[in-house]
């Protein structure tokens, strides 16, 4: 019987993986996808997701963020990092410094999926594999979470992303969100030569038709090479709880609010340690309680945003705020992990 088994080889998986072995754990991954995996995201890692991928042992290669700048039309507010800059990456060359980093530590990771959960006082076995403890990292439509009842309904309220990269020299060293009445677009560096364009809507349309709703950065990037799209949603995924007996849910499987505030990354790393820590502890419920002390600062930060958002006669005066008290902007940047 191995300690851990780990269902989903993302960020958050592998995170776990890598934590689990630092702690002396023997560790297997299941990951049915042929590593590097690339996801619909924003691809800005905050400051503390950075120094919890050095504290991994993790370096990937990317553009520094030197803060976050909110834009609309002319007006535009902005809020440096204060101690740390973040790290726009393409997701592919994480996922990459991720793996890399389990397999060094002796991590097996075994392509499959885990299918069918059985539980026993003292295990778990799933994907032909008993182990003393899962951690469900399998992604924002969990189907281990499915499995276990752990979904609550409200899902298909939840917004979409969209998400491309343009062969263009960065203009910023700022995550930049341009806000419209009807939803938002993330312009993160990720090279020196790439960004990646993510847009959010609660209206499902296709990319270009949501960029249109930004002339002025449809100007910047127009005759850019693109890459396909990709896509993710609906984002809202409800939880009942996130630990279940020998299972304990983490990153997108645990639940999510919105990627609104870019903090995906360094919650699933933040996530998974607290998980880890749990397992090795003995006492899974003490994950539960962590689980709600590190997301709530996001949780309650993305619903205010949402609610603004909500509305296009309120989304239009998110960034005019964020420019006449500049102060609770940095603020609200600051409170990002």
């Amino acid at each position: 019987m191995i300690d851990v088994l780990v269902a989903g080889g993302g960020p958050a998986g592998l995170a776990a993986a890598v934590h689990a072995r630092l702690a002396g754990l023997t560790v297997v991954v299941v990951e049915p996808r042929t590593a590097p995996v690339d996801k619909a995201c924003g691809e800005g890692v905050m400051p503390g997701g950075v120094a919890a991928l050095r504290a991994l042992g993790v370096e990937a290669a990317g553009r520094e963020l030197r803060g976050i700048r909110y834009v609309d039309g002319a007006r535009r507010a902005e809020a440096p990092f204060r101690d740390s800059p973040g790290l726009g990456v393409r997701r592919t060359t994480l996922h990459h410094a991720l793996h890399e980093r389990a397999l060094s530590l002796g991590v097996h990771v075994e392509p499959g999926k885990v299918g069918e959960v059985r539980q026993t006082p003292d295990g778990v076995t799933a994907a032909g594999i008993t182990a003393r403890w899962l951690i469900a990292a399998d992604g924002l439509h969990s189907p281990t979470r499915r499995r276990l009842g752990l979904e609550l309904p409200g899902g298909a309220r939840g917004r979409y992303g969209l998400r491309r990269h343009y062969r263009v020299e960065p203009w910023t060293d700022f995550v930049e969100v341009h806000w419209s009445g009807h939803g938002e677009a993330y312009v993160t560096p990720v090279a020196d030569d790439l960004v990646g364009v993510a847009v959010l809507s609660r209206v499902r349309r296709g990319y270009d038709e949501h960029l249109a709703g930004f002339p002025a950065l449809t100007a910047v990037l127009r005759g850019a090479a693109a890459t396909q799209v990709r896509g993710a949603g609906p984002l809202l995924q409800r939880v009942r709880r996130r630990v279940a007996g020998r299972v304990l849910l983490v990153g997108d499987a645990a639940g999510y609010v919105d990627a609104l505030t870019g903090e995906g990354i360094a919650l699933a790393l933040a996530t998974a340690e607290a998980a880890v820590r749990g397992v090795v502890a003995g006492r899974p419920e003490r994950y539960e309680r962590d689980w709600t002390l590190l997301t709530r600062r996001h949780r309650l930060l993305t619903r205010a945003l949402l609610a603004a958002s909500g509305r296009p006669g309120t989304a239009r005066l998110v960034v005019p705020l964020a420019c006449r008290v500049p102060a609770v902007f940095s603020a609200a940047v600051h409170a990002l992990r």
